[in-house]
């Protein structure tokens, strides 16, 4: 392996490659407007020489707080050119945990869209690392009396010269926040060299090519969009749809609109697509494959006759990649996979001795090849010494591997929950609901949801002489935690079950599920607000 493989395996490069190998070809489309390869290196550009002009260099930490619009990949791969770091917000963070990733991430800048600049209102006061906060829209789309650091705009109205910084794939890209559970959210730090892993494992995954057509539907704040669409795309030099958001009811329209080939999926997709009505011309789409994870064993086969498809399946971290897939040419159904290329992975029982084929243990993974998994947990190095035991990660799942080499998931070991897509922290929920006058403590697990994931189920025990009414903590949650963390379910309780050394015994709270005398909003009634 040459040295010029170390500098060439960056985000930019390939962006800088692909534009002068494809030039005025349609890249990216999202609703009416459309951009070239060319396009996408010279707008990249422009804002890597915005974002230079106001201070921001190598290694300098950015927020992006922005839904999917094409401006949030020039602000990324900007970034990537300058050497700075993209620290992507999930838009529907707000109050303590919004404030909590920025400061965590050592920000000094966020680049935010205009309808989101109330979500830093709140936090501005705390963050006292930020000093620049770089809107993307219009000074007359932005609402008045924001404190805090000075606001600029049009930072791409420039000729795109810039003063290059020197980036190898070992460099850092970005900081990708997952979820916490026995403690706050964590920020991946991800190196250069993962993205461009990533694009190639999931162009071969799909084999993709330039006659592809990915369709992008999952947010770009997530690892998801970014690794498993928007690199594959560009690395493929296929084209690629950003549309703003998921939605079931312009889902094959859009489509067929397009001629996509490709769809990235999560799980909870695939039974809201089962739902609508069935049509006699279904499977006249020109969809071939979805990738993605999650999928009921029970809906694999009516998906793909219905749809006239095929489903890739594989199981990936933020951390990770995707350490065990199925590919379109070599695929088991009801299995994960099996180990990728590049990857070497275990299974261990609680000792730590390989579980053999049959028996159900924790996926352990370590990669073969330099800078394609994460480089550490930033400003964490006990987490980040914890997941790498002995070297090798531990993805805190269960998993059981076969005779035949596949792998079938089976179940979290950890406390996180997964709903619509978006990976919950116990802890954080628990956290914040904790923070109410009127709660003395409480446990959020999760509870079986029609969605193949899962609902968020809270159940707490209030305070001696206080009285908390369901949709009043509600409301509190909604003030101060994402609308996807929401619980669906509260238990009021006399006690939590607790084992000896006073730890609340969940597994027993996710057996009771939802009992006669768990409280449902949705039964209710009750509307969370996004």
């Amino acid at each position: 392996m040459s040295l010029d493989v170390v500098r060439q395996n960056t985000i930019h490069a390939l962006v800088a490659r692909q534009a002068e190998r494809y030039g005025q070809r349609e890249f990216l489309r999202c609703g009416e407007a459309s951009f070239s390869f060319a396009d996408l290196q010279q707008k990249s550009r422009q804002t890597a020489a915005g974002l230079q002009a106001l201070g921001i260099g190598k290694g300098d930490k950015v927020g992006i707080l922005m839904g999917n619009r094409p401006e949030y990949l020039f602000c990324w791969f900007g970034l990537s050119m300058l050497g700075a770091i993209e620290v992507p917000i999930n838009i529907a963070h707000r109050g303590k945990l919004l404030s909590y990733m920025l400061d965590q991430a050592d920000c000094t800048a966020v680049v935010v869209e205009a309808p989101l600049l109330e979500r830093l209102t709140g936090a501005l006061p705390e963050l006292t690392k930020l000093k620049r906060v770089v809107v993307v829209d219009k000074p007359e789309q932005m609402p008045a009396g924001l404190p805090g650091p000075a606001i600029y705009q049009e930072i791409a109205d420039n000729d795109g010269n810039f003063d290059d910084a020197e980036v190898i794939w070992s460099d850092p890209f970005g900081i990708m926040f997952t979820s916490g559970t026995t403690g706050p959210s964590k920020g991946a730090l991800m190196p250069q060299n993962y993205a461009l892993y990533m694009g190639e494992m999931v162009s071969t995954m799909g084999d993709y090519g330039e006659k592809d057509c990915l369709y992008n539907a999952l947010p770009l704040f997530h690892g998801n969009a970014q690794f498993l669409s928007t690199m594959p795309a560009l690395m493929s030099g296929a084209r690629m749809v950003l549309a703003p958001h998921f939605s079931a009811s312009r889902f094959w329209d859009e489509v067929r609109a397009n001629s996509c080939t490709e769809f990235n999926y999560i799980g909870s997709i695939v039974p809201i697509l089962l739902k609508a009505e069935p049509r006699a011309d279904d499977a006249d789409n020109p969809l071939r494959l979805m990738i993605g994870a999650g999928c009921p064993p029970d809906l694999f086969d009516v998906v793909e006759k219905r749809f006239g498809l095929v489903l890739v399946e594989g199981y990936g971290m933020s951390e990770l990649g995707l350490p065990v897939v199925n590919s379109v040419h070599d695929r088991k159904k009801g299995t994960i996979g099996r180990a990728a290329p590049g990857y070497q992975v275990k299974v261990v029982d609680d000792n730590d001795l390989e579980a053999g084929d049959g028996v159900a243990g924790e996926l352990i993974v370590r990669p073969q090849h330099p800078f394609t998994m994460m480089l550490e947990y930033y400003r964490m190095p006990q987490a980040t010494m914890e997941s790498w035991r002995d070297l090798w990660f531990r993805t805190g799942d269960y998993v059981i591997r076969k005779s035949d080499g596949s792998y079938v998931f089976v179940d979290r070991k950890k406390d996180a929950l997964r709903r619509g897509g978006e990976n919950i922290s116990s802890f954080e929920v628990e956290a914040i609901i904790n923070s109410h006058p009127a709660v003395m403590e409480c446990a959020a697990v999760a509870a079986k949801s029609e969605l193949a994931e899962d609902e968020v189920m809270v159940c707490l025990v209030l305070k001696p002489g206080h009285e908390l009414a369901a949709q009043e903590l509600l409301d509190y949650c909604q003030a101060n935690m994402a609308y996807f963390m929401v619980p669906r379910y509260l238990r009021f309780m006399e006690a939590l079950p607790k084992t000896p050394t006073l730890r609340v015994q969940k597994v027993d709270l996710r057996k009771q599920g939802v009992t006669r005398d768990t409280w449902d909003r949705v039964k209710a009634g009750y509307q969370v607000k996004r």
